[in-house]
Formats: structure tokens, sequence, C-alpha cells
């Protein structure tokens, strides 16, 4: 039998604590997913002209890149979450991140461009299955007075993705090549599968989502008009911002060594934007996106003047990526709002009209910049976006109140 000073000497970890530990490690685990996702469905943008040269393509057709993930995603998000309603959403969470790192060696020993795409195929049904299941873990990880918390550090993961992984895999490709930044990813991607495998706990599907429930949502009035913000929104961001790197290399002269400083300064203020709008997007839902779309219309619409010289674009990507910093966590709670039942039906809607936005963006954006240049292109985004402030007007003017009935849904 151990002495009364042997037992004291052993350390020892709570059972709460080590619990809590392993639910938040869990929680990393998750949002370093949705990082590694994010990161690789964006990296494109920092390298897209060293892409496009390698394979002797236009600037337009190296923004298939962004727009085959986006639209794959838009799909699978559907698909795979009622296909796979009774399987274990961990075993779905590993298997679609080893997707991912397939998709990202492929892109790495790509030999031609059709190859590329291909990769970018595997990308957006990650996109779509992953964010669908994942999104919505947190209330089964952490403890529900904890939820809140849980839900904004995975969300976080799509602003570290500009801070972090653009400018970082845009530097990697600088001093070594393109293809380096996807073998790196696609190591990270590994990386993420242990942890993942690791963190977790089993997570038997609860309740699945069935067509109807999504047809019975898209019917809902505040889902119509959170369908259009957010096609709007987006398709002003993606057409615009995907080419940013050939506006800022073309137009204000940026060296190709500086352009990452630019994508990091960018990011930054998209974390700061995502903050900022998940501080307020509860109480204003209106107020938050309609700042949030003002603030990136005047920043592109202003591009093509003051874009001209280096302290002017650096201001307005700093006004733009504090903007669409709030998008995302506006537009989920737009779409939260709109089905409070349904969580896991709004979690779909979102990422599938989000992803098919993004497709779109980044698609009519290349025909625009392949037929004029990035000056022309940068208003006509403008334009998208000050349409989705007319839409919040709209919905104000119109006295639509949202399902809940607490007094912060209606301050607004």
């Amino acid at each position: 039998m151990p002495s009364a000073t042997t037992a004291s000497a052993e350390p020892s970890t709570p059972p709460a604590l080590r619990s809590t530990l392993l639910s938040w490690l869990a929680v990393l685990s998750v949002m370093m997913g949705i990082f590694a996702i994010v990161t690789t469905e964006i990296l494109p943008i920092g390298l897209l002209t060293s892409i496009g040269q390698s394979f002797t393509i236009s600037d337009g057709m190296a923004g298939l890149m962004m727009t085959m993930p986006g639209f794959l995603a838009s799909i699978s998000a559907p698909v795979v979450t009622v296909a796979t309603g009774r399987i274990d959403r961990r075993a779905m969470l590993g298997a679609f991140v080893l997707l991912l790192a397939l998709a990202n060696f492929l892109a790495a020993a790509a030999s031609s461009y059709w190859m590329m795409l291909v990769s970018r195929v595997l990308v957006g049904i990650t996109i779509g299955g992953f964010w669908s299941i994942g999104a919505g873990l947190a209330g089964r990880l952490v403890p529900s007075r904890q939820v809140g918390r849980a839900t904004s550090v995975i969300f976080s993961a799509v602003p570290l993705g500009s801070v972090l992984g653009v400018p970082l895999g845009t530097f990697i490709g600088s001093l070594a090549s393109w293809r380096t930044t996807f073998l790196v990813m696609g190591v990270f991607a590994l990386s993420v599968f242990v942890l993942l495998v690791l963190a977790l706990p089993a997570l038997p599907p609860e309740r699945a989502t069935r067509l109807r429930v999504l047809n019975t949502m898209l019917r809902n009035v505040n889902t119509g008009f959170a369908l259009t913000l957010t096609f709007l929104i987006v398709l002003a961001h993606f057409g615009t911002y995907t080419y940013v790197t050939p506006f800022l290399q073309q137009v204000t002269h940026v060296s190709p060594a500086l352009i990452t400083l630019y994508l990091l300064v960018y990011g930054i203020a998209g974390i700061v934007g995502n903050f900022l709008g998940g501080a307020t997007v509860a109480r204003y839902p209106r107020g938050t996106f309609a700042a949030a779309a003002s603030m990136l219309a005047g920043a592109t619409l202003s591009m093509p003047v003051l874009g001209r010289w280096d302290w002017g674009a650096m201001v307005l990507l700093m006004v733009w990526g504090i903007a669409y910093g709030a998008v995302p966590v506006c537009s989920q709670t737009w779409f939260a709002k709109a089905a409070p039942a349904s969580p896991e039906a709004s979690s779909v809607v979102f990422t599938a009209s989000f992803q098919a936005t993004f497709s779109i963006g980044a698609l009519v954006g290349g025909m625009v910049i392949d037929h004029a240049s990035p000056s022309t292109l940068m208003p006509l985004g403008g334009c998208a976006a000050a349409l989705a402030v007319l839409v919040v007007g709209f919905h104000r003017m119109r006295r639509i109140t949202w399902p809940e009935t607490d007094q912060a849904s209606r301050l607004d």
C-alpha cells in the first residue's frame, strides 16, 4: 500500500479538467480541418499568375481553379449530408481530410491543367462534405454553456486561412514553386487527419437531415432573403478578390515578392472583421450585414482609382478585409434565424449557396478579366455589393420578422 507521502506526490488531473481539455482538443481538430480546407480552396488566389504561366493559360482560365471547388461543394453539401446520415461523423470527417490530402498531392504532381482541375474537383467534394458536418458539431463536443465560444473557435479558421494560409502558401511558392506549396498542404492535411482520429470521440448520427426539411426551409421568406444576400455579397467578393493578384501586379505594379504582404494585411483585417461581425450580428443582423456590404462596395468601387498607388491599394484592402471578414458569420446567422429548429439544414443551405456563388463569382470574374481588365472588374463587384445593401433595406422596409421572438433579434 503506498504511503500518504507517495500518493500525494503523484500528479493527477481532475476528471472534469481532463474531460474539458479533451473536448477543446476535439474542437481544435475540427477548426484545423476547416483551416486546411479554406487554405487549400483559396490558395490559387496568391498563386494564380505562376500557375497560369506554368500551363500557359490566361488568368481567366486559371480562375477555373476557384470555380471548380465551389461548384462541386454546392452539390456535395446536400447530397453528402442526406446520403451519409447514418454514418459516424468522425469517420466521415477523417475520410474527407484524407481526400483533401490526396487532392493537394495530385495538384503538386499535375503534369497538365486538366489534372489540376481534377484535384480541385476533389477539393470541392471535401468542402461540401466537411463543412456540412463539421460546422454544427460544437454542440456535441462541449457543454451547452460553451457552444457559442466553441463555434467561434471553429469558424475562426475562415479568416485564419486568409491571414496565415494564403500568404504563407504564396511565400513558399515564391521561394520554391507553387507545386511545393501544394505538397506542404498535403502533408499538413495528413497531420490534421491524425489529430482528428486521436481527438474526436465517436459521433454517431443523431438525426438525419431529409430532403423535405431542406425543401421546407427553402420556401421560407427569410431564407429567400438570406439566399439573395449571400448571392450578391459572395458574387461581389469572389468575382473580384479571385483576381486581386493580377490587379496588384498590373495596376498597382506591386512586385511578386510584396504580394504576400498585401494579402497578409487583407487577412489580418479579415480577422478583425470576423470578430466585429460576430459581436454584433446576433443583435443587429440587418445593420451588420448592411455595414459589411457597404464597406465592400466602397472598397471595390474605389480600387481602380485609389488602387493605382501602393498606399491606396493597402488601405482599400484593409477595408475590404474587415468587410468580408464579417460576411460568413452574417450569412450563416441569417440562415440560422430563418430556420432555428433545423440547424443542420440551415448549415447545408448556407454551405451550398455560399459555394455555388463562390463558383459563379470566380467564373464571371474570369470572363470579364479575359475580355477587359482588372480595373473594369472591380466596379462590377462593387455594384453587386451595393445591391446587397438595397436588399437589406427592403427586408427592413417590409418589416419582415424573424421566427424567433427574443428581444435581441427584434432590436435591429
